[in-house]
């Protein structure tokens, strides 16, 4: 039996997926003129209460995208030192847009109104970048799968009124948050000036994310997607996978989330792991003592046939998803109590 618990994006799309997108009607998107996928975007932006949305190939264009939207070069994005936008996006933002950051030391990737403030630089002296844009990443994904509270989000949205400032989210796995705070996505909707959301993590199709601004920002959007190589042709087969995610498998989430807790609560009964960081979705990050080596862990359970990723020095991570099925739940956490290092 293999198990991949290295992420959620190791999905393939279900029987009834592949069926959707092969029945889906396709034309030519880059014309807009592909149903399917003018039908997946208005579907998205409907949802979330704005304006217009537009389909990507990733997650990572869609926030690189948000980033040319909302600054110009020289600028500032204020955000938590773990976000995506800064890590994990091969120094897009720089290369792209040519703007730095103000890192946050926010708690497991959670800044708050006070600290993004604080962060604030006096737009009157020229020595320092104009602060421009405010990033927060739901769920965090370093931070594993931390939520926000949507006060502390209002907060912030507070601040960046009060100081002219963009706000961005990179929601990559807000379906996820959205079922642990049982919050809305119109909630979202009213806050943000631009949102990108995954289908290819939590959700299972296999490829795409979706922008979502108001009308004229989205307008601009679709030409930065063109200078990003991010048109697509008959992209309704991938957009067919978007809807049938949208109606199928957002609540099915729980049980990933389920899974994880009971993950993490096994872990924390072994004893060769120092620390488990509290479960609020599909990812578990945990350490191991300090006298072991991590990879011997990740060889450890690679014998059984169970697949993590190692996410820092001394960090290890597991995350549940829709191909992680209830007979190798039962399989991997009689491994972990059984484990001996």
């Amino acid at each position: 039996m293999e198990i991949n618990l290295i992420s959620d994006t190791v999905t393939k799309p279900s029987p009834e997926m592949l069926q959707a997108m092969f029945n889906a009607k396709v034309g030519d998107d880059v014309f807009k003129q592909d149903p399917t996928v003018n039908a997946f975007e208005k579907m998205v932006a409907d949802l979330f209460g704005m304006e217009a949305a537009l389909f990507f190939p990733s997650g990572t264009m869609a926030n690189q995208t948000a980033i040319k939207l909302n600054t110009n070069p020289g600028d500032q994005i204020i955000c938590d030192k773990w976000s995506h936008i800064h890590l994990y996006e091969s120094g897009g933002a720089s290369f792209n847009s040519g703007v730095n950051f103000n890192l946050l030391d926010g708690n497991r990737g959670l800044i708050t109104a006070e600290q993004v403030k604080n962060g604030i630089n006096d737009p009157e002296f020229y020595h320092t970048p104009l602060s421009k844009m405010v990033g927060i990443e739901n769920t965090t994904n370093k931070g594993g799968g931390a939520c926000y509270e949507i006060e502390e989000l209002q907060k912030i949205k507070q601040v960046c009124t009060d100081h002219n400032l963009k706000y961005h989210l990179d929601g990559a796995r807000l379906w996820n948050a959205l079922i642990a705070k049982k919050q809305q996505p119109k909630q979202y909707g009213e806050m943000f000036d631009t949102i990108s959301v995954c289908f290819s993590k939590g959700l299972g199709a296999p490829i795409g994310s979706v922008l979502l601004s108001d009308a004229a920002t989205m307008k601009k959007a679709l030409r930065i997607r063109k200078i990003f190589g991010g048109n697509m042709r008959q992209s309704g087969y991938l957009a067919a996978a978007g809807i049938y995610a949208l109606q199928n498998n957002i609540n099915r989430l729980e049980d990933d989330h389920r899974r994880a807790k009971e993950l993490g609560a096994k872990l924390a009964s072994c004893s060769w792991v120092s620390k488990v960081e509290p479960v609020e979705t599909n990812i578990v990050v945990f350490a191991v003592q300090s006298h072991l080596n991590d990879k011997q862990v990740i060889e450890k359970l690679a014998q059984k046939g169970i697949a993590i990723s190692l996410l820092a020095k001394n960090t290890l991570r597991m995350v549940t998803h829709l191909d992680y099925r209830e007979v190798m739940h039962s399989y991997v956490l009689e491994t972990l109590e059984k484990m001996e290092l």
